[in-house]
């Protein structure tokens, strides 16, 4: 392997994976607080907000985030609904990611005993105190290894923006690869990919410990 020609590439790399983590953050960002709306609505007591919610989870998580991708941005224009590259991929993949996460954080409400909530109303809590200190942290302990999975999910679903020609890291290793006709390019990729889950395993073990005091 020649530290030259990676020296070479290297710009083109790092452009690439600005994009992709810009594309991992926001998503992030937004999918998680959208998540955990969407999970409160899932639990309502108002059935056609439960209804259109549980259509809403179905067809995220029962369709390929790829042909998501593919309606965003080359279906909706058919609906006069143009979006830019960037944004068509960043509001399939916040639409997409709020499902899985939705799903997580209802799990994780189900699971906190209602004794919990009985004992807070009696210490004279109100909901929004009750939500913010007794349920939320304990949502979070119990929804960190299923939310950390789907992290790690992300980093490496990212690279499907390729598919509607936006910059991310493996296109620019893919572009390389068919320049130079070599495989150093996706090496490189592979290297970047295995750098960036690692910091992201590592995060969220620190978190688990953070929580780990609701033992």
């Amino acid at each position: 392997m020649s530290w030259q020609y990676l020296s070479e590439i290297f710009p083109a790399l790092l452009n690439g994976t600005k994009v992709t983590l810009s594309i991992f953050g926001l998503t992030l960002l937004l999918a998680i607080p959208l998540g955990l709306l969407a999970s409160v609505g899932l639990r309502s007591r108002f059935k056609p907000l439960r209804a259109v919610l549980d259509f809403y989870v179905w067809l995220m998580r029962g369709t390929p985030l790829l042909l998501q991708l593919i309606f965003v941005f080359y279906g909706l224009p058919l609906m006069h609904i143009v979006l830019e590259r960037y944004a068509a991929a960043l509001f399939a993949f916040v639409l997409n990611y709020a499902a899985y996460f939705a799903e997580i954080f209802r799990g994780g409400l189900q699971s906190v005993d209602q004794g919990q909530v009985e004992a807070a109303q009696m210490l004279r809590l109100n909901s929004r105190q009750t939500f913010r200190y007794i349920i939320l942290p304990q949502v979070n302990k119990k929804v960190i290894p299923a939310i950390g999975n789907e992290v790690i999910n992300l980093v490496k679903d990212s690279s499907l923006v390729y598919v509607i020609g936006l910059g991310d890291l493996l296109r620019a290793g893919n572009i390389a690869m068919a320049r130079d006709v070599t495989l150093v390019p996706l090496l490189a990729v592979a290297a970047i990919y295995l750098g960036l889950t690692a910091v992201l395993t590592w995060a969220l073990r620190q978190a688990e410990k953070h929580y780990a005091y609701y033992d």
